[in-house]
């Protein structure tokens, strides 16, 4: 459109694996300008020199508060946002936090899981596109999902938002599988090649900080959980990906044709959301914002078994926080993602 002035974008903490994934995105993007790429510990190196796929001419900066482009993606270490996001949502930006730091309403919970106090009214919106569509519309600010939370929120929410033939979730066992990208690009002896090649393992059982996240998003929470939770997260030797397997106990049979049916109509306005006959595979999503969701089998007892799979860099970080921006600004939010 002749005049059509396209809103700048700058990426706070741009270094970062989703910070350069961000960077990615944003480039092809036909209706944002990329502006600045802030990163202390790179500020002035070349973008090109640490990411050398990425096509810009670009060089870091250090953040100084600036607030002279219309949308901000934050992709900081937690507790890192919580100081900077109230400053650029007073000055009237659209402001998408990758971060934890506003993502959960009960300040004990944040504090138990995160490590860190925060203040009571220091949350925003909860920005997953295929449950809180409508009211990400209407904020300014918003916090991405986590990548855990995205893989295995999306792969239970039909059954309790919206519970098919009045069955009632009683209980959900999950484990899921990250790559190592998903522990951030600063070095770590265990996240090494020589410690993770041909390794798998288990960490934080019961304890990861996205539990409160799910159990928030799903309408409970970790004081008083309508359902009991138990979530195992593994790293394995994968550079990007989630594949979450969900054990689901139902108070009542519910067939396995039934359970896809309600996923597929529960979705049916999520472009990102695909309910598969088969089996995902971390292939399937890599380098793609979908999610895909296959209901594995159902037993006469209630039991059912639920697998998704989607990529930890795109849907669950820079293409999710991609996705809410198109929805902030009134695009179609496949805009730049497919």
């Amino acid at each position: 459109m002749r005049g059509y002035k396209k809103p700048t974008v700058s990426v706070i903490g741009a270094s970062g694996y989703s910070g350069a994934e961000l960077t990615k995105i944003l480039l092809r993007h036909p209706s944002v300008k990329l502006e600045k790429l802030y990163a202390h510990t790179q500020a002035g190196k070349k973008v090109q020199d640490v990411y050398p796929f990425l096509d810009t001419d670009a060089v870091f900066e250090s953040y100084g508060g600036e607030k002279d482009t219309d949308i901000y993606f934050l992709a900081l270490p937690h507790g890192e946002a919580s100081s900077i996001v109230p400053k650029l949502a007073d000055a009237g930006k659209l402001v998408i936090d990758l971060s934890g730091d506003f993502r959960l309403k009960n300040p004990e919970e944040h504090l138990k899981y995160y490590l860190k106090s925060k203040d009571p009214d220091a949350v925003l919106t909860y920005a997953m596109p295929e449950l809180f569509h409508d009211e990400i519309q209407q904020a300014k600010a918003v916090s991405n999902p986590g990548c855990y939370a995205t893989s295995i929120i999306l792969g239970i929410a039909p059954l309790v938002k919206k519970p098919l033939n009045s069955a009632l979730v009683k209980s959900i066992n999950c484990s899921a599988i990250s790559g190592i990208s998903g522990a951030g690009r600063s070095s770590k002896v265990e996240l090494s090649f020589s410690e993770m090649s041909g390794n798998i393992r288990a960490y934080k059982v019961g304890k990861h900080q996205h539990t409160p996240e799910i159990l928030q998003a799903l309408d409970t929470d970790t004081v008083e959980p309508r359902f009991d939770f138990l979530f195992t997260p593994m790293i394995a030797p994968l550079v990007r990906g989630i594949y979450a397997v969900l054990n689901i106990q139902l108070d009542k049979h519910l067939p396995v044709s039934q359970i896809e049916k309600h996923f597929k109509e529960f979705y049916r306005s999520a472009p990102f959301v695909r309910v598969r006959p088969t089996m995902p595979e971390i292939q399937h999503v890599a380098y793609t914002n979908y999610c895909d969701i296959h209901i594995a089998e159902s037993t006469d007892n209630g039991s059912a078994v639920i697998v998704t799979a989607i990529d930890n860099l795109v849907k669950g970080a820079a293409g999710q926080a991609v996705q809410n921006m198109n929805i902030l600004l009134g695009y179609d939010e496949t805009l730049g993602l497919l």
